[in-house]
């Protein structure tokens, strides 16, 4: 039972989510963006805490990962399987049900995703659907809807900030501050549209992977740069601005966010997209590009608009650090940086997430609780989004229930030994989005072993020797001591999870 004391002295928990934040995107994970793209708020956080190295989500879409994190569990045990499906099933035990019954004052701001209305919030706004990043719209707790003008990651962090004001002091604080980027449609905020322009963005060596050793399934995937990032939804060339030059599919949608701005914010734009548009358009006509090169440029479009969201992300977790020293709560605010999975920069010639393959299926995790966990420390266990409940569950000095799959990572984030995990289990249950089929499978630090059922096809990847995952080793000979393992640890997940039925393979 909690008293009135522990009330008094429990810790704060600010947890800031964005949305599709591939850890190759944060400078405190190294790699070859670090220098040109840095993130040093973020990185703040990770110098003054802990930062997961193999930090994982258990299914790689964005409400099932939302799901994930509110109750502990797996998706077939919450019920939130896929974004297609019903939506939150919110009469189960959820942790801001448990946090706002103990005392936490709680609120939930920015990104939701899971249909049903929130619970166990005392105050909340939400963005409908996947919401906007221009002159956003937000969902008030009496069911009325509101435009403000602006951009979603700044507005979203100006209610935060609005609401750690009017809080009610006499209890500690739960604050998820959801962020929408960077998300499709790596839109920017105006001001940071050229903040890349004269930065040379490096290319994955598997930029053009021809998806061969490995599941058939890969190659009639929907989601490459090449074949599937639309000229005007995704790359902002409007179709209004081309004139007679016809560009290839796919070609399927308009720029929605654009026509939410204001007369000023799309001058703005023009005079940013315009002119590199037009030279880009006669390069194209003139037949100046290569395929090649037209993918190459579609990849530079599409990474310097993601790493333009994600330079507002980070800006803005730095005004939330900021709000917390100047107003004397750092001390004694838990501050948790995450997301909630991977995704691809080029990597296998994708955007987007899914595959269990390491760009999505990595989160990141960076973990400050000041006076608790060591500056700059780094944690190597295998821990997964099942595991955040907990986590908060115990900061908060409460006790966590046998129903939760996760395990509390307060003992790492002390740094004690403990004895931890040696394999991860991964589902994805989506039905045909993006022609990514539902497939299972097993991580360990080193190998992974993944489970196309549909197609009874089973990939296997030594990690040490292959980090690009580009060639399966499952049907060598070789590998047999480690295919045989794995398939058992597999199965033995399975079990221990209680998973569904595996879904029933298809003739080809």
């Amino acid at each position: 039972m909690v008293t009135a004391e522990d009330r008094s002295t429990r810790p704060n928990i600010l947890f800031i989510f964005s949305d599709d934040h591939a850890i190759k995107a944060i400078s405190a994970y190294g790699g070859d963006l670090a220098k040109v793209a840095p993130t040093p708020n973020i990185d703040r956080l990770a110098r003054e805490g802990m930062l997961f190295r193999n930090s994982f989500c258990a299914n790689s879409i964005c409400g099932p990962s939302r799901a994930t994190i509110l109750t502990g569990k797996h998706s077939h045990k919450n019920g939130f399987m896929r974004n297609t499906g019903q939506g939150m099933d919110q009469s189960q035990w959820t942790l801001s049900k448990a946090l706002q019954s103990s005392g936490y004052n709680t609120a939930l701001i920015g990104k939701w995703h899971l249909k049903t209305q929130p619970l166990g919030f005392d105050h909340w706004e939400i963005l409908p659907g996947q919401g906007n990043y221009y002159n956003p719209d937000f969902i008030q707790q009496d069911g009325s809807t509101k435009r403000f003008t602006g951009y979603v990651t700044d507005i979203t962090t100006d209610k935060s900030i609005e609401w750690l004001e009017q809080r009610d002091q006499s209890k500690p604080f739960f604050l998820m501050c959801q962020h929408k980027a960077p998300h499709r449609t790596f839109a920017p905020p105006l001001r940071y549209l050229d903040v890349f322009d004269e930065v040379e963005i490096p290319e994955p060596a598997n930029l053009f992977d021809a998806y061969t050793n490995r599941s058939l399934t890969l190659a009639k995937n929907e989601m490459e740069i090449d074949r599937h990032l639309d000229w005007a939804y995704d790359l902002k060339v409007r179709k209004d601005e081309r004139g007679e030059v016809a560009l290839p599919k796919p070609d399927r949608y308009g720029t929605p966010e654009y026509n939410r701005m204001t007369d000023d914010q799309k001058s703005e734009w023009d005079a940013h997209f315009g002119p590199r548009n037009r030279a880009f358009l006669n390069d194209f006509k003139t037949g100046k590009m290569s395929s090649r090169d037209i993918v190459r440029w579609k990849y530079r479009r599409y990474m310097r608009n993601y790493l333009g969201t994600v330079k507002a992300v980070d800006e803005n977790v730095g005004r939330l650090l900021k709000y917390l020293g100047d107003n004397g709560l750092a001390e004694n605010t838990i501050v948790v940086y995450s997301s909630d999975q991977g995704f691809y920069l080029g990597e296998h010639g994708w955007y987007d997430k899914r595959w269990m393959f390491e760009e999505s299926l990595r989160m990141p995790l960076i973990i400050r609780w000041p006076g608790l966990t060591h500056p700059n420390s780094t944690a190597e266990e295998l821990v997964q989004n099942i595991d955040y409940a907990p986590t908060f569950l115990e900061m908060a000095g409460l006790e966590i229930p046998e129903e939760i799959q996760g395990r509390s990572l307060v003992p790492i984030l002390k740094g004690k030994p403990t004895e931890w995990r040696e394999s991860l289990y991964y589902a994805y249950y989506e039905l045909g989005e993006h022609a990514v089929p539902q497939h299972f499978g097993v991580r360990t630090k080193r190998y992974k072993l993944i489970h196309f059922p549909v197609t009874e096809e089973w990939n296997l990847f030594d990690l040490q020797s292959d980090p690009n995952e580009m060639i399966s080793i499952y049907d060598d000979p070789a590998a047999q001591p480690i295919r045989d393992s794995l398939t058992k640890e597999y199965y033995r997940l399975r079990e221990f999870y209680e998973a569904p039925a595996l879904p029933k393979p298809v003739k080809r």
